[in-house]
C-alpha cells in the first residue's frame, strides 16, 4: 500500500488551532483506498521529516509559501516526490514548480486521481489543471478522522458552496474559483451536517448568501436540525427581512461580513460599492443584531482614500455600532489579484517576501500616509478595539440578544486581545476568510 502524507504548513506550532485544514480532509476523502493517508497540520504538531511516504502533498497560502518550500525541500532530499497546490501555486505556478515535482493549478477534484496514478508510476507531470470547474454534488465528506484529536476548537466545519458573485480588487477568491457561484445540493448539506452529530457548526463558504434563492432553501432545510451556526456573508443579507428571519430560525448566530471601509470612494475603487453602502452600515448591523446574529466586521486599512485619521474613525464606528468582533487588515497585494497588477504598474510594491504577506504587515507604498504610519495605526486599532473597556461596552448590552452564543463572542474578543497585547500580529491563518488548500476549498 502506498503512503500519502498531506501537510498544512504553519509559521508556528502551538498544539491548538481554531479549525483543521478542511481542504486536506477533502483531498484525503478523494484518495482511493489503496493509499494510506495521513494529515499533518503544523499548527498543532511538528512535521516528522523521517516519516515514510511515497508522495507528499502540501497546501500553500502566500504567507506560508517560504515554509512550504522548506518542507518540500526536506522531503525531496530523501527523493520523496512532492506536489504543491492551493491559492499561491495557482497564482504563481512557475515559482512553485521550482520547489516541487508537480503543481496543482486551481481546484483539484478533476485532476487528483490523475496525480495519484502518475505518482504511483513515478511519472508526475509538472502541472495539473482541470479543464472544467468541478461540480460539488456527490463529493464525499472530508476525512475528519485524520485530524489530530483534541487539537481544535471544533472540526465541525462544512462547505456548502464555492465562489463569490463579486470580484473585489484585493480578493483572490474570484481568481481561484471563478466568479461562478456553485453549491452542493441542499439535501447533501443537511445529510453531512446531521452526520456530524454536533449542534454548533461553522460554514466556511466565502459567501453563504451568494445566491439568495438557494440561501432560502438552505436555511429552511437547516431549521429542523436545531443548530447554532456561524458563517460568512455579504452585507446585503440584511436587506431581506425574510432571509434574516429564516437565517435566525435556522440557527445563525454569527456572521463574518466584509465592511472593508467607511470611505465610499475606497469601496468604488476596489469594486464593492454596489453591494456595500456606507450609509446603510449602521441600520444593516442593527437589523442583524436584532435577529440575534452577532457580526464580526472586517476592515481594510491602507486603501488609497485612507488618511491618518482612518484608524480612530473606524475603531470609533465599530464600537458605536457594537460589533461583536472586528478583524482589521492591512491592504495586501496578493499574487494573482487585480490589486497586485495595479500596484505593480504603479511601482508601489515594497517587497515580495511572501512571509510578510500576512495582512498584518505593510508591503506596499500607501497613497495617503507613510508606510510606518499605516503600520502603527493598524497596531493601535487592535489594541484600542480590544481593550477591556471596549469589549465590555460592546458585548454586555447584547447578552440578551446573543444568548448562549455570547460566551463564544467573549472568548473571541479575549483571544484577539491576547494577540494585540502580546504583539503577535494576527494573520489570515486558518479562519473563515479566504481559500486555502490543495486546490480545493476554504478552511
Amino acid at each position: 500500500m502506498k503512503r500519502l502524507l498531506l501537510i498544512a504548513p504553519s509559521q508556528r506550532t502551538t498544539g491548538r488551532a481554531l479549525f483543521p485544514p478542511l481542504s486536506l480532509g477533502v483531498i484525503a476523502a478523494l484518495t482511493p483506498g489503496d493509499w494510506d493517508v495521513a494529515i499533518v497540520d503544523e499548527a498543532v504538531e511538528e512535521v516528522d521529516f523521517d516519516r515514510p511516504a511515497d508522495l507528499v502533498g502540501i497546501t500553500v497560502m502566500t504567507s506560508l509559501a517560504p515554509r512550504a518550500y522548506e518542507i518540500s525541500a526536506r522531503f525531496r532530499e530523501r527523493e520523496v516526490p512532492v506536489v504543491l497546490g492551493g491559492i499561491h501555486p495557482t497564482a504563481l505556478p512557475g515559482e512553485a514548480v521550482r520547489h516541487a515535482d508537480a503543481v496543482v493549478i486551481g481546484e483539484a477534484e478533476g485532476v487528483w486521481s490523475r496525480v495519484l496514478a502518475d505518482a504511483a508510476r513515478r511519472r508526475l507531470r509538472r502541472f495539473y489543471r482541470s479543464s472544467a470547474r468541478p461540480e460539488l454534488a456527490g463529493q464525499p465528506p472530508p476525512r475528519r478522522d485524520l485530524f489530530r484529536p483534541g487539537a481544535y476548537l471544533t472540526t465541525a466545519t462544512v462547505e456548502t458552496s464555492r465562489g463569490c458573485p463579486f470580484a473585489c480588487e484585493f480578493c483572490s477568491v474570484s481568481r481561484f474559483y471563478g466568479r461562478s457561484y456553485r453549491w452542493r445540493p441542499v439535501s447533501e448539506v443537511v445529510e453531512q451536517v446531521a452526520a456530524l452529530g454536533q449542534k454548533v457548526v461553522f460554514f466556511v463558504d466565502d459567501n453563504i448568501f451568494g445566491a439568495p434563492a438557494r440561501a432560502r432553501k438552505l436555511f429552511e432545510a437547516l431549521a429542523p436540525l436545531g443548530l447554532t451556526w456561524v458563517g460568512q456573508s455579504s452585507i446585503n443579507i440584511a436587506r431581506s427581512t425574510e432571509l434574516l428571519r429564516l437565517a435566525a430560525r435556522s440557527g445563525c448566530r454569527g456572521l463574518f461580513i466584509g465592511l472593508e471601509s467607511l470611505v465610499p470612494e475606497n469601496l468604488r475603487q476596489v469594486g464593492k460599492s454596489l453591494i456595500n453602502r456606507v450609509e446603510d452600515y449602521r441600520e444593516a448591523i442593527s437589523r442583524l443584531q436584532g435577529h440575534g446574529i452577532g457580526v464580526e466586521g472586517a476592515f481594510i486599512f491602507g486603501l488609497d482614500g485612507d488618511d491618518r485619521g482612518v484608524f480612530a474613525r473606524t475603531v470609533d464606528f465599530a464600537r458605536r455600532i457594537r460589533l461583536a468582533a472586528a478583524q482589521f487588515g492591512i491592504l495586501t497585494p496578493f499574487p494573482g489579484t487585480p490589486l497586485r497588477e495595479r500596484l505593480e504598474r504603479e511601482k508601489r510594491i515594497l517587497t515580495s517576501a511572501w512571509n510578510r504577506y500576512t495582512i498584518s504587515n505593510v508591503v506596499f507604498e500607501p497613497a495617503g500616509m507613510p508606510a510606518e504610519v499605516l503600520q502603527r495605526g493598524f497596531d493601535w486599532a487592535y489594541r484600542s478595539f480590544y481593550s477591556y473597556a471596549s469589549i465590555l461596552s460592546r458585548l454586555v448590552p447584547q447578552v440578551h440578544r446573543f444568548g448562549s452564543t455570547w460566551p463564544f463572542f467573549l472568548r473571541l474578543n479575549l483571544n484577539f486581545r491576547d494577540i494585540a497585547v502580546t504583539g503577535r500580529r494576527p494573520g489570515p491563518g486558518r479562519s473563515l476568510r479566504g481559500p486555502d488548500g490543495l486546490g480545493l476549498s476554504p478552511s
